[in-house]
C-alpha cells in the first residue's frame, strides 16, 4: 500500500471538491456517469421529479444493455401523512404492474427522543407468490422537512431465462419521528423480462422527489 502514491498537482478545485485533470464541469447536475462503491459504472439513464403525482413509472431504458439497474430516491416526500412507498413490475411495458414476486423485509429504528429502538422481522410487509404492489418502506411523514431516501437495485431484469431478484436499501423521516431504515429483498417469478417499473405511496400522492434510473456498466 506504502508504495502506490498519486499526485494531484494537476486537479482542478470546484466548490471545495478536487476532480481530476480534464474535467470541467463545476455543476453535478451535468454528471451522467460516475463509479459505483460496489464496482462498476452508474450511466444515467433517466429522471423523474414528482409534483403531486399519483405514481412514477419508468416504461423505457429497463432492457438488455445492462445486467444490472439501479433506482435513486432522492427527497421523496408524500402528500398524506403515514403512508408506505411502495413498487411493481411490468412485463407488458407498463400496461399491468402485476409481476408475481417473493420478498423479505426486516428494518431497524430509533426516535428523535432516544426512547425506542427496535431491530426486527418484518412478517407483515413480506409477500409469497403475491402481484400486489411490495413495500419499500412504511410510515412516511409529510412535514415540510420529512422525507425518504434510498436505492433499488433490480438485476438482470431482461432474462427470459431466470426470475429477477431486487434489493432495496431505504431510510426515512418517520411520521412519529423516528429514523427508520428497510431492507427488502425478493425477486419477480416470472421468466418475462420486467421491462418496466412503477412506484408510488399507499395512499395519496407523491408530493415532491425525485427518481434516478441509472445503469451499471461493469468494468
Amino acid at each position: 500500500m506504502g508504495s502506490i502514491t498519486r499526485s494531484l498537482s494537476n486537479n482542478i478545485t470546484t466548490g471545495g471538491v478536487i476532480l481530476p485533470a480534464g474535467i470541467t464541469n463545476s455543476s453535478v447536475s451535468a454528471v451522467t456517469s460516475f463509479a459505483n462503491a460496489s464496482g462498476g459504472t452508474l450511466i444515467l439513464l433517466s429522471t423523474q421529479t414528482a409534483s403531486a403525482s399519483a405514481t412514477i413509472s419508468f416504461t423505457t431504458g429497463l432492457d438488455s444493455t445492462y445486467d444490472e439497474y439501479q433506482f435513486k430516491f432522492i427527497n421523496c416526500r408524500p402528500a398524506t401523512d403515514d403512508v408506505k412507498f411502495v413498487f411493481n413490475g411490468s412485463t407488458d411495458s407498463g400496461s399491468n404492474y402485476n409481476v408475481t414476486k417473493t420478498t423479505t423485509v426486516f428494518r431497524a429504528y430509533h426516535d428523535e427522543a432516544d426512547t425506542a429502538t427496535a431491530l426486527a422481522y418484518e412478517a407483515g410487509n413480506d409477500l409469497a407468490q403475491s402481484t400486489a404492489f411490495q413495500d419499500l418502506i412504511d410510515s412516511n411523514g409529510n412535514d415540510a422537512d420529512q422525507n425518504l431516501g434510498g436505492t433499488l437495485t433490480l438485476f438482470n431484469p431482461s432474462s427470459t431465462v431466470y426470475v429477477k431478484h431486487f434489493i432495496a436499501n431505504m431510510n426515512t423521516a418517520h411520521a412519529s419521528n423516528y429514523t427508520q431504515e428497510w431492507f427488502v429483498a425478493g425477486y419477480f417469478n416470472t421468466t418475462s423480462a420486467v421491462n418496466a417499473i412503477q412506484f408510488k405511496m399507499s395512499s395519496g400522492n407523491i408530493a415532491d422527489g425525485t427518481i434516478k434510473l441509472y445503469g451499471v456498466k461493469k468494468s
